[in-house]
């Protein structure tokens, strides 16, 4: 089997590759593809040296399955090409994401909507995902009515150049400026371009690709989304609001043994989840589990996940290893 990796060279190509080596993911063949300036260098990987080929030689190569992490505009144009030589594409991207005949898919929740025909798939956005995953078995359980969530998002969620302002910060020198302000010390309510409705494009990732996950639009949802000076994790404050009341004892119990969830919640001897402990981890951790006291069948938890793992190339190594397992590819 073929395996391809698109936009190998970039923060969540490299997290990709890390992943399906730790997963011991099956292939006979690599093919780790980037633009055309890194095209003919060399990475080592797993002992072997690979040189990297470009998008068009990757497509007459014709793989069994494409992990696509190279930007939107890049998937527009090339996970078509690849669909048509029979390649099951597995894009990071926005891209394809609220196209309504592309599923959208955390493999916890839903791989099961994944057919032969489904030859692009889109993995959700990192803090969609591990909202979601941790929010799945108290959904199935209570129903759920509305979402409030404010994120506390890593710049490792812009990129590498994002990285390299904070630190250039951190160190005193003069960085090249990916956000319109400072990161280091400082808090910004902006990720991604506004919108007309005053919220910004990532909150409405949030908001639209909740409801296409759990297949439900009665849900109500709100963001904020917010940019802060961490590198390895996104955290989130979430408030929903279930239909049915709750026991805090069950909730506990329900998301202990959820798939892909670790319970982190022992406030007395302080432990909680923080990004800092999340680093490298696939799983998403919960904590700060309490009854919002305001308003009736409302509970308060608190959610981080290292969001170059599950929120991007854990998840779409996952979907790719569901392709496996089910005799797909």
């Amino acid at each position: 089997m073929k395996l391809a990796v698109v936009g190998a060279t970039g923060l969540v190509g490299t997290e990709i590759l890390e992943v399906l080596a730790e997963h011991n993911f099956p292939y006979d063949e690599l093919l780790l593809v980037a633009s055309e300036r890194s095209v003919g260098k060399q990475i080592e990987y797993k002992s072997k040296k690979h040189t990297v080929i470009g998008l068009a030689e990757a497509v007459a190569a014709k793989p069994e399955i494409a992990i696509f992490s190279a930007g939107g505009s890049t998937s527009l144009e090339w996970a078509p090409k690849f669909a048509e030589v029979g390649t099951f594409v597995i894009d990071n991207s926005s891209a394809w994401r609220m196209d309504p005949s592309k599923k959208l898919v955390v493999p916890e929740i839903n791989s099961k909507e994944i057919t032969a025909t489904d030859k692009i798939i889109a993995n959700p956005n990192c803090s969609t995902i591990q909202m979601v995953l941790a929010l799945e078995p108290l959904r199935q359980r209570y129903g759920i009515k509305r979402i409030v969530v404010s994120t506390y998002q890593s710049v490792t969620g812009t990129g590498k150049a994002a990285v390299d302002q904070m630190m250039a910060e951190r160190e005193g020198r003069t960085p090249d400026m990916v956000y319109p302000h400072k990161i280091d010390m400082n808090v910004l309510p902006h990720i991604d371009v506004f919108q007309p409705n005053g919220y910004t494009k990532e909150e409405m990732k949030m908001i639209n690709e909740t409801k296409k996950i759990f297949s439900d639009d009665t849900i109500k949802v709100t963001a904020t989304t917010v940019r802060v000076p961490t590198m390895g994790g996104h955290s989130e404050a979430v408030n929903v609001e279930f239909k049915e009341d709750f026991d805090l004892v069950e909730v506990r119990s329900l998301l202990e043994s959820a798939p892909g969830v670790i319970v982190q919640d022992d406030p007395a001897n302080f432990i909680y989840p923080m990004p800092i402990t999340a680093h490298k981890k696939d799983e998403v951790f919960v904590g700060r589990l309490r009854r919002d006291e305001s308003q009736a069948n409302t509970l308060n938890m608190w959610i981080v996940a290292d969001n170059l793992r599950k929120g991007a190339a854990t998840n779409a190594v996952q979907i790719a290893e569901y392709l496996v397992e089910k005799g797909l590819v």
